[in-house]
């Protein structure tokens, strides 16, 4: 599993499978194969157990997916029909049912053996220590081959719900098919991002998303009523879904009739947004917007504001060419609150990368306080990008000291790729043998190296030099110039693979691999890390004080390095640090 389970979830362990253990013995399905915590593909979200077999009635594979609870009472939470509470549990959860149903369509949305069809799947939430009566709210849902209710009081249905989707024949087969299939790249966020905000949803929202998303619907629908005004934080690592969550809720409010807008620090993610989001009908553009747009907006003027990556809320949203009118030196995040009925910032904390930014939940939390609004609160576990991979997650954090005790060995993850390698020529060889293959890759580094603004007639001058090696940063201007892509699309257009990316370029994006940089601004001294602004050209970050330039620093590396879904690829300028790497990932394997 990658890590030391807990007493309390070794024991659910012990008891949930034997109790379906015993149902398969009493089904005559001895001969079925179990798959216990199956891994979504590229997703680090487990099943608790996927049955595997042969359908009686078509003999072609089949396969039930079971999650297992020990609930003995659950209720629906008022206000929603997928959101249930339990004094089992602290915190809201998804509907059981809920919850099985996305796993099956996620299932089969990924694994290519599927192709996107779901008849070979069923599912179940199976609540096998409660009673009918102590549950009665959850029966409300209405049930589908993906996704139906069964109790202890319900065994026997649940005996002969199993036995309709697998015959008394081996299992093995069916399970090797699916484990060995290949699997179907994750839906790209931007390039479904048209449909998504213009017609329908098209991603499935897994666990805490679907929570999250459920409970912004559920403050929607309560504001116009409320005397008080909610605010809701949804925190999470890269790649855990904010931006899949900001854009459904997007989707789903304008359908309804809700005034919602989305907005930003980030030129490259919102212009991105905006010509994906508005391919077809321009006027769309207008839904994305700045977080310096709200200085002297007014009061609830919008019903919902998506803050994407709100941890690039700055401290105010004057700048030199703000009027002394509106220099009133009120709080960004004050404004933000303000403007709509229903804020909602999605943020991660260790993507903070520059001074100036106050995009934390402490600042988000304290504002609201001061302005007498309500918190709900909402924390996403999956990692959608990075391949899935906690491991990897978890390294990167320990790496830079951001968690844990310091640098760890990369044990190895079968989901997602580690390598160093020796040069910056080898480094985007790597590379460029995967883009050949169809995968999309982007070569990012520190900002160590002083970057030409303006570029010559026909080509961008290659700043980034490292040895006989060079290749330019991306395209400064927002359009195209000669080859290169403009700056807000270097991550997502295939021709930004010619430039190197830096930070406020790659930040929000994804792609399938990725190539990292480190560059002498950050490097490994006497067992610990040394931050050295001397080396940095970003000027808004060097002149700040060394602990705030060094946490930013910390996570700007960290956030490069969890841009590739699939894989990462690093080197270091510093031999000393490239030892480090070596060390870690290389002699780990050996």
């Amino acid at each position: 599993m990658g890590y030391h389970p807990s007493p309390s979830e070794v024991k659910s362990w012990d008891l949930s499978i034997r109790v379906l253990v015993g149902d398969l013995q009493d089904a005559g399905l001895n001969a079925v194969e179990m798959l216990l915590e199956y891994r979504l593909p590229l997703n680090s979200k487990r099943a608790d157990v996927v049955l595997c077999g042969v359908h009686p009635r078509t003999g072609e594979e089949s396969y039930v997916v079971v999650e297992l609870k020990q609930w003995n009472t659950a209720i629906p939470v008022d206000g929603t029909d997928d959101v249930v509470f339990s004094e089992s549990f602290k915190q809201p959860r998804l509907h059981p049912v809920e919850q099985v149903r996305a796993y099956c369509e996620y299932i089969a949305d990924m694994v290519g053996m599927l192709n996107g069809e779901g008849d070979k799947l069923a599912g179940a939430a199976y609540l096998h220590n409660a009673v009918d009566e102590a549950v009665a709210g959850l029966f409300l849902m209405e049930p589908s081959q993906h996704g139906q209710l069964y109790t202890s009081s319900r065994r026997q249905e649940f005996l002969k719900f199993l036995k309709s989707r697998l015959a008394p024949l081996p299992g093995a087969d069916a399970a090797d098919a699916l484990m060995n299939s290949a699997v179907k790249p994750s839906k790209q966020l931007l390039a479904v991002a048209a449909d998504e905000v213009q017609r329908r949803e098209q991603f499935t929202l897994l666990d805490e998303q679907q929570v999250a998303y459920s409970l912004v619907m559920r403050a929607v629908d309560r504001a116009y009523g409320a005397n008080t005004k909610q605010v809701v934080i949804i925190t999470g690592g890269p790649g855990s879904g904010k931006s899949v969550i900001a854009l459904s809720l997007m989707g789903e409010l304008a359908r309804r009739g809700r005034t919602v807008m989305h907005a930003t620090g980030s030129s490259a993610f919102t212009n991105t947004l905006r010509k994906v989001a508005a391919a077809r009908a321009p006027k769309v553009r207008k839904l994305f917007t700045y977080y310096n747009q709200f200085i002297d907006a007014e009061k609830n003027s919008l019903d919902v504001l998506i803050n994407d990556e709100a941890h690039r809320v700055k401290e105010t949203s004057t700048n030199r060419y703000t009027p002394a009118s509106k220099r009133t030196g009120r709080p960004q995040v004050e404004e933000l609150i303000d403007v709509a009925r229903v804020p909602v910032f999605l943020l991660d904390e260790y993507q903070v990368v520059r001074p100036g930014e106050r995009g934390t939940v402490s600042e988000i939390q304290g504002a609201a306080n001061r302005m007498g609004c309500e918190v709900i609160k909402v924390d996403l576990d999956g990692q959608f990008r990075c391949g899935g991979s906690r491991l990897y997650e978890s390294w990167v954090l320990n790496l830079l000291g951001l968690e844990g005790n310091g640098p760890i060995e990369w044990t190895g993850d079968d989901g997602f790729v580690l390598e160093t390698v020796e040069s910056p020529s080898e480094l985007e060889a790597a590379l460029s043998t995967l883009i050949g293959d169809g995968y999309s890759s982007r070569i990012s580094a520190g900002y160590c190296w002083k970057w030409d603004q303006k570029p010559k007639a026909d080509f961008l001058y290659p700043d980034v030099k490292i040895g006989d090696w060079a290749r330019p940063w991306n395209n400064p201007k927002d359009s195209k110039h000669g080859d290169a892509p403009g700056r807000p699309y270097w991550a997502t257009d295939p021709a930004g693979f010619g430039q190197v990316g830096c930070i406020y370029t790659a930040q929000g994006f994804e792609y399938d691999y990725s190539g990292v940089i480190f560059g002498p601004d950050l490097v490994w001294r006497d067992g610990g890390w040394v931050a050295r602004p001397e080396h940095s050209r970003d000027n808004q970050v060097r002149n700040a004080p060394l602990p705030e330039f060094e946490r930013a620093i910390k996570n700007t590396y960290k956030v490069l390095l969890t841009r590739g879904m699939r894989g990462t690829y690093l080197y270091s300028t510093d031999s000393e640090t490239q030892a480090l790497f070596d060390q870690l990932i290389h002699l780990a394997g050996e």
